[in-house]
């Protein structure tokens, strides 16, 4: 029985790290895929929890031995999603939730074409501006650039099978699990898990 392989994309500020997080703690049957990524880490962060911290030599060489899935460089640091890693565990059965932009998203499914795509939205651009501004962390130009951003990565919501409008958080969180749920009720995703019951159905030879 294989695993689901669930990606979810969304613009800075739309709420994705804090849904993904929600949802890990809600269900305990699926599991976070830990990128590979140059950046140093931040306040708080954990090496091999928030991500795997490498320095640029280390992680050029495992690209070039074909080792990521996906990989992109934003603002000037690279992350990658260890293929090898996300191969096991949905053999294994496990359900994976890669948390990566729209880029990602269509190398991922170059490989995993089956893969279930959901992307998170503001409820507004204004309240996406809103957001960032009420982080306190980064000037006016920035923001201004932040958005922008943004707006080019929410024209790809269209490649996404899934779309949530994180407008109130209690309801978010609800869609985004009711996604996973129904994911899991597919049909064929229900014979895998339950042969026993389904060989009762099958008609007589």
């Amino acid at each position: 029985m294989a695993g689901n392989l669930f990606i979810v994309a969304a613009p800075s500020g739309a709420g994705k790290t804090t849904l993904v997080k929600m949802l890990l703690e809600r269900d305990g049957g699926i599991r976070l895929s830990v990128s590979y990524t140059t950046r140093s880490p931040r306040p708080g962060e954990a090496n091999g929890r928030e991500y795997h911290f490498i320095d640029v030599p280390a992680f050029l060489a495992m690209r070039g031995r074909g080792e990521f899935l996906e990989c992109a460089e934003v603002h000037g640091n690279h992350y990658g999603t260890s293929r090898a890693w996300i191969e096991r565990q949905m053999a294994a059965g496990q359900d994976i939730l890669l948390e990566i932009d729209w880029q990602g998203a269509q190398q991922v499914r170059k490989v995993f074409p089956g893969s279930i795509g959901i992307f998170i939205l503001p409820p507004s651009v204004e309240e996406l501006e809103r957001r960032l501004t009420g982080r306190g962390q980064d000037s006016a130009g920035i923001i201004a650039r932040r958005v922008a951003a943004a707006l080019d990565e929410m024209r790809h919501v269209r490649e996404f099978d899934y779309v949530i409008i994180n407008n109130k958080l209690s309801e978010a969180i609800e869609d985004l699990q009711t996604v996973v749920r129904a994911v899991r009720l597919r049909t064929a995703s229900q014979l895998d898990r339950h042969h026993a019951l389904f060989a009762f159905l099958e008609p007589d030879s």
